[in-house]
């Protein structure tokens, strides 16, 4: 049985950094794609970042590139986010989802995904 299981979460203040951890098992992911989205109330749930198997290739949303940064662990079946410089308009559940179905910057092109995790930072 596959899962996904993110930690890190919190609540911190404007400017503060987190890393989330997203750590998978039931099987290795190490040549498949895993991205971050997040879903704040009332809206649909975002693209964030992903990753490619190797770590070669990553790609951000616009409204978090050179704040945040993926990454990966392919030996401990894991993948980060690291959030630096965190706004509040960064609050939401972020989720983790694994294996590419489709197009990298829509939820629906994924198979597996996490719980989430909740940020909220404080202005």
């Amino acid at each position: 049985q596959v899962q996904l299981v993110e930690s890190g979460g919190g609540l911190v203040q404007a400017g503060d950094s987190l890393r989330l951890s997203c750590a998978a098992s039931g099987r290795t992911f190490s040549s498949s794609v895993m991205a971050w989205f997040r879903q704040a109330p009332g809206k649909e749930r975002a693209f964030v970042a992903m990753i490619t198997g190797s770590g070669a290739n990553r790609y951000y949303a616009d409204s978090v590139k050179d704040r945040f940064t993926i990454s990966r662990d392919n030996a401990k079946n894991t993948v980060y986010l690291i959030m630096d410089s965190l706004k509040p308009e960064d609050t939401a559940v972020y989720y983790c989802a694994a294996e590419r179905s489709g197009l990298y910057y829509l939820a629906s092109g994924y198979v597996f995904w996490g719980q989430g995790t909740q940020v909220t930072v404080s202005s």
